[in-house]
Parts: C-alpha cells; structure tokens; sequence
C-alpha cells in the first residue's frame, strides 16, 4: 500500500472510532449493556477513542516515515476538533434518532 492508501485507511478508522462510543450501550465496548449510560460516559470513551486513534496515527507514522514529526498544540486542537465532526453521525444517533425511536 502506497502512503495514500495508508492515509485514506486511517482517516475511515478515525470515523468508526468517533462513532462506536454513540453507537453501543456498553462502556467501553466490552463492559455490562446499560441503557442509562450517560453523556459523561459517551464523552468519556469518545475522548478514550481519540487518544488511542492519535497513538494509532503516530505508530503509523514512524512505520510509513521511519520518525515522527514534531507537532505543536496547534495540531492535536484542529485534530480534536476534526474528531468531533466525525462523531456527528453518532452523536446525533444517539440523542435525536433513539429517544425518537423508542417513544413510538
């Protein structure tokens, strides 16, 4: 695979991993199924998944480029935030589709 292919694979990674926190009711995708999860919760695991698409990203980095780069806080800020356009689709999923969903 070519650095595109990598880049394009990560960036579709960086979207699942926004969404799977609104998309299960279990904490942490492996703990007990609990419908009153709240939005601590969800924020919790969201910002868990960023962490861990960041360390992803950086190995990726140092195996395609043989180093990282060094980055100012610039970088990690525009990088949040680009996390949370991804988790749009869930968010909303979560908080506008569902309580929809189970009132009929």
């Amino acid at each position: 695979m070519n650095l595109t292919q990598w880049a394009t694979l990560y960036i579709v990674m960086a979207f699942l991993a926004a969404n799977i926190p609104w998309f299960s009711s279990r904490r942490y995708l492996i703990g007990p199924n609990t419908p009153a999860k709240t939005l601590p919760w969800y924020l919790g695991e969201w910002l868990a998944a960023y962490v861990i698409m960041g360390l992803v990203g950086m190995a990726l980095e140092r195996m395609l480029l043989g180093s990282n780069h060094g980055q100012g806080w610039e970088f990690y800020v525009v990088a949040l935030c680009m996390f949370a356009v991804f988790a749009i689709p869930g968010f909303l999923w979560r908080f506008n589709i569902v309580p929809i969903l189970h009132r009929s």
